[in-house]
């Protein structure tokens, strides 16, 4: 398995803060590693919200996630403040795959990073549809920077 390209904040255009919980420490004094996904699924719908309007209630479309993968670089724990940095990776017709990083303070290097991939499905029916215009043009301003 090869090392991931290690992500920093200069590739990302969207933050989203979050402060750890007590219980977000396992046994061992550190956040444990399922607790990162929840990170990552707060922050990629919280881009959807607060920049395309995106409504989670009443929308007639739908974000499934199909994929999605985490690399831990350093350890996080409580009590914390996080930044997750969210960067749009690709826009397909139905499909849209998240990069994210989550760093501590100040730091320019993740102490995480990762993936996450929506589908999007017409809520009732759950059937594939393509993303919606004028939130392609939208997301179209926060895709990820390569160095």
């Amino acid at each position: 398995m090869s090392k991931p390209t290690l992500r920093t904040r200069e590739q990302f255009k969207f933050f989203f803060n979050i402060q750890t919980r007590w219980a977000d420490n396992d046994i061992y004094g550190h956040v444990n590693n399922v607790t990162y996904y929840s990170y990552f699924d707060t922050a990629a719908n919280s881009l959807l919200i607060q920049k395309t309007g995106f409504d989670i209630h009443n929308s007639e479309i739908i974000g499934l996630v199909v994929d999605s993968a985490c690399s831990f670089l350093q350890e996080l724990s409580f009590p914390e403040i996080i930044e997750v940095g969210v960067a749009i990776g690709k826009i397909g017709n139905s499909s849209l795959r998240y990069e994210l990083a989550i760093f501590k303070q100040h730091q320019i290097q993740a102490a995480a990073q990762g993936h996450f991939v929506h589908v999007f499905v017409d809520r009732e029916n759950r059937k594939s549809t393509a993303i919606p215009q004028n939130m392609r043009e939208v997301l179209n301003q926060y895709l990820l920077i390569e160095k």
